[in-house]
């Protein structure tokens, strides 16, 4: 119980960071220029770069700048699979995706589902379920990479593996590729830590932060069979 007290206590905080700004419509923003393939990215702050000096700093930026990918990444603050969900079908992130016809899908989703946890239980699973089904319905030619959701302390409560599991299971589902222990890679430097990677509110990476991201889910992709 101490440590849901503990994350209650900062998810006001939390909504400020990752909720609140997904609350604002923005445009959809176009595929990056290039002869490239067309890759897209379902995510949330982590993947969208809240924190980073500019869009290029952010891990799905570099990481796509590596490979000469065209970067679909309509990603909002806040959301989740149920969390900050403002619509669910036409013109929801989903259906921006499939809009695009993407060769590659990146789904980096699930961090803010634990602050809708106690809540939403197993509608989180179902979510995911439906999100994973009409990605996969649609794009039936996409290669989907499913990263283990990314997390922000040191702090975990049970939801956090809840979540993974889930997350993994709906991933196996669809024959989609797994990238392992995201929820790891910002451990020892988190808000407080003497090396931290995170930006002045303290809830997301700074650039440091997102290029220590990029070099991981570089080397993941690369042990992938077959390697991206």
């Amino acid at each position: 119980m101490r440590r849901f007290a503990s994350l209650r206590a900062v998810v006001g905080l939390v909504l400020v960071g990752l909720g609140l700004a997904g609350c604002v419509a923005t445009p959809t923003p176009p595929p990056a220029e290039g002869d490239g393939p067309i890759v897209a990215f379902y995510g949330d702050s982590y993947t969208l770069g809240t924190g980073a000096s500019e869009p290029s700093a952010r891990w799905s930026s570099i990481v796509s700048a590596q490979r000469g990918w065209r970067e679909f990444n309509p990603s909002v603050n806040g959301l989740g699979f149920v969390n900050n969900r403002q619509a669910v079908g036409d013109g929801d992130l989903p259906d921006q995706i499939i809009a695009q016809d993407p060769e590659i899908v990146f789904v980096t989703m699930g961090l803010n589902d634990n602050f809708s946890f106690d809540r939403a239980g197993d509608g989180i699973l179902r979510a995911i379920r439906d999100d994973f089904t009409r990605l996969h319905d649609a794009l039936p030619d996409a290669r989907f990479i499913v990263v283990e959701p990314f997390w922000y302390t040191a702090d975990r409560p049970e939801s956090v593996e809840t979540i993974i599991g889930w997350v993994r299971e709906e991933a196996d589902a669809i024959e989609a590729d797994w990238i392992p222990d995201a929820s790891r890679w910002l451990d020892g430097h988190y808000a407080g830590d003497p090396d931290s990677w995170m930006a002045a509110d303290g809830l997301h990476p700074n650039d440091t932060g997102y290029a220590e991201m990029a070099e991981r889910m570089d080397a993941a992709l690369r042990a992938l069979d077959p390697a991206l």
